[in-house]
């Protein structure tokens, strides 16, 4: 097994897209399986279109699910910080797909993204580890 950790910085967006991050760690490793994994308890990988607005659509159906507010029984951090450890319930910490000749086979319209809502920490990880068939 081959692996790889990432370092994504979450400041300036709360969505990344990791698909050519994905596509690089791939190229030349013929067939296999790519395992993802956010190793965070608030934050989650997501497969969608990005950039035609289903990013946006995301963060605002989240923000509705999981409003901002002083519900949360967890309280430390930013207000509302609760909501974003109940991401990675709604938005599986981790990935697994599929790799055909060197590349992720992901469908036309199909992305990989971290999904972060959590502003107290930008700094994440992704660790990619890829498992020949």
């Amino acid at each position: 097994m081959e692996s790889r950790e990432l370092a994504v910085d979450t400041s300036e967006r709360r969505i990344v897209d990791l698909t050519d991050d994905v596509r690089g760690f791939c190229r030349d490793r013929g067939d296999g399986l790519v395992s993802l994994f956010a190793p965070h308890a608030t934050c989650g990988l997501a497969l969608l279109e990005t950039g035609a607005g289903s990013d946006d659509d995301l963060l605002e159906t989240l923000m509705r699910l999981l409003p901002r507010d002083g519900r949360y029984r967890h309280r430390h951090g930013s207000p509302g910080h609760g909501a974003d450890h109940l991401v990675p319930a709604l938005i599986s910490p981790s990935l697994v797909l599929p790799v055909v000749n060197g590349r992720p086979a992901l469908g036309t319209w199909q992305s990989v993204a971290l999904v972060d809502l959590n502003p107290d920490n930008p700094a994440r990880r992704v660790r990619f580890s890829f498992l020949a068939g």
